[in-house]
């Protein structure tokens, strides 16, 4: 392990403890997929799964993230399948969904993977996406006319959710 690697995942680790979680932002250099942004140390803090959200812009993802954390740890949201989480999105609620097993890939959760399996000792299982809907319809990506604006960026995990 290289000393940035080692300074990076201690980075997470302080963060992990002084704050609940960290976030990891991805994106594509060459544009060709959504950028989006994960929690690591969800489970650690709040005995609860990784979040992960999709297609927006990179500090909208962050607060998303860190309010989803803020209302699990102070109001007691319990993320579950279908689980509408409120006050993410301003005039909008979003939903989470329960991302199958065979999807949770270090493309999408590498760090959070490795913080399960160095620091808990454990595999990681469980992970939740977060939706948004359409800001003009309100609809979310599985509804029947969802623009594609909207599926488009959430649709990476998104075949197996469809309902």
């Amino acid at each position: 392990m290289s000393k940035s690697d080692a300074e990076f995942e201690s980075g997470i680790v302080s963060n992990v403890e002084q704050h609940g979680c960290s976030i990891m932002f991805v994106f594509d250099p060459d544009e060709g997929k959504a950028d989006f942004a994960y929690s690591i140390g969800f489970p650690k803090s709040l005995a609860q799964p990784e979040v992960i959200v999709f297609g927006l812009q990179k500090k909208l993802m962050l607060s998303m993230i860190n309010e989803t954390y803020r209302q699990c740890a102070q109001e007691g949201l319990k993320l579950h399948d279908g689980a509408v989480i409120r006050d993410l999105l301003e005039g909008f609620d979003c939903i989470v969904r329960e991302i199958p097993e065979g999807r949770i890939e270090s493309e999408y959760f590498g760090s959070a993977m490795w913080y399960r399996r160095a620091i808990m000792g454990e595999e990681m299982d469980r992970a939740f996406q977060i939706f948004w809907p359409g800001a003009v319809t309100g609809l979310f990506p599985w509804d029947e006319s969802a623009d594609p604006e909207i599926v488009g960026p959430q649709s990476e995990l998104l075949e197996e959710l469809r309902t």
